[in-house]
């Protein structure tokens, strides 16, 4: 078993907030990021595939196939987008890291594995000292 990372960026918005709760409770929780005017980051995406090296290909994926998955299934989706408002496999989830991963994960596991390899990670990278990693 062999492991291979593609890297992608993406710049977009977001708030953390809850409707049901004040924007007293909003800030007391979530605090600058609950922010009503929102705000942004510049996320680093980096997604792990894992399997077998083809024979004929050396390849576990093709690095352009992996590359076009991700900008079809997130990167133009996310890329200067409100993830709240704009971004129709967040619609109705709040707007962390944590989610977000996760949903990329949903966003991605299908094409990859369609491909033949398997997806062992998400990492993506909020600022340069926060970031999640998700194996589904």
């Amino acid at each position: 078993m062999i492991y291979i990372t593609r890297k992608e960026h993406f710049n977009a918005a977001h708030k953390l907030f809850k409707e049901e709760w004040s924007d007293e409770q909003n800030l007391a929780v979530f605090g600058k990021c609950s922010n009503p005017n929102w705000h942004g980051h510049n996320y680093e995406l980096f997604v792990t595939v894992k399997g077998e090296i083809n024979p004929e290909t050396g390849f576990v994926i093709d690095l352009k196939i992996l590359r076009d998955i991700m900008n079809e299934q997130v990167i133009d989706k996310l890329d200067h987008q409100n993830i709240n408002l704009d971004v129709d496999f967040m619609k109705g989830k709040m707007a962390s890291t944590e989610v977000l991963a996760k949903e990329i994960w949903n966003q991605l596991v299908e094409r990859i594995t369609k491909e033949g390899a398997i997806l062992h990670s998400v990492k993506l990278y909020e600022t340069e000292n926060n970031f999640v990693e998700y194996f589904g």
